[in-house]
């Protein structure tokens, strides 16, 4: 059909939803630029991570009952560090949007035609990609230190998936943090003070069974609990899901999808 002033053509579908994924690649990929500047980054938070293996899973492996399973606490611990790991990077993310506010980046983003969900999930999408660097150091040092891991294809794609919504999920949560507070004071304050419940509140260093019960009530509605459950499945070549890796995707999909939503509403008043 000839499109005319009262028949104007309508966009193709297809059309449309390869110019979102180009919006939300083109935010992401401003955020891939300053790691190629800052490798060191990258670095510097491999540390945290590879110390609490090589330190704190030796020491606490002498504790009786903490694997969970009757295994080696080591190759318990590899799985929650990789979350930990993933959730540390991601919950400091609403910070550099404050930056970018304070340099002028994000009144920019704000004017552009670009839909304020695809900003959202565009940071998102480039916290994962720290996410995914973060496991990579993380595989190596659980080989070198004796982890029973699983290199099957299928859980490799199954541990990835879950790295990528554990990402966008803590990530976005992070962005409204920094929506409602706006000072990069005040956002390292409550950043702080979030992460550790979050991470002591889960399953990460130790099992559910050794919980008392109103701190296994709250890890049941922590979503990093699901997340290491679902990596101890994929993870380790003897792991088995405690809450079925259903639910565990399942869980994670839906609090990413409601924060995103919940997110794209937000971002605007970062700039007020």
């Amino acid at each position: 059909m000839i499109p005319s002033p009262t028949h104007p053509a309508r966009p193709i579908p297809w059309a449309t939803a390869t110019g979102y994924a180009t919006q939300v690649m083109a935010v992401a990929d401003a955020e891939v630029l300053k790691l190629r500047h800052d490798p060191m980054d990258l670095v510097s938070r491999a540390v945290q991570p590879i110390l609490w293996l090589v330190l704190f899973g030796q020491v606490m492996a002498h504790v009786r009952g903490l694997s969970g399973a009757g295994g080696s606490y080591i190759d318990f611990l590899a799985p929650g560090v990789l979350a930990q790991s993933v959730l540390f990077v991601a919950i400091f993310y609403g910070l550099s949007a404050i930056w970018e506010r304070d340099l002028g980046v994000l009144h920019r983003y704000m004017v552009s035609p670009a839909p304020r969900s695809a900003l959202v999930i565009g940071k998102a999408l480039a916290s994962t990609i720290r996410g995914l660097s973060q496991s990579i150091v993380i595989y190596v040092c659980a080989a070198l230190l004796g982890v029973r891991l699983s290199f099957d294809p299928g859980h490799i794609l199954g541990v990835t998936v879950l790295i990528v919504l554990a990402s966008a999920l803590f990530s976005t949560f992070s962005l409204i943090i920094a929506c409602i507070v706006k000072t990069r004071e005040r956002f390292m304050g409550i950043g702080q003070f979030l992460t550790m419940p979050i991470f002591f509140a889960s399953n990460a260093i130790y099992p559910v069974s050794v919980m008392p019960g109103w701190l296994r009530a709250i890890s049941r509605v922590n979503p990093l609990s699901y997340e290491v459950d679902g990596l101890r499945a994929l993870m380790l070549s003897a792991g088995a899901s405690q809450f079925g890796l259903g639910l565990d995707f399942g869980v994670l999909l839906v609090v990413v999808a409601g924060l995103t939503l919940l997110a794209t509403r937000m971002y605007p008043r970062l700039t007020q």
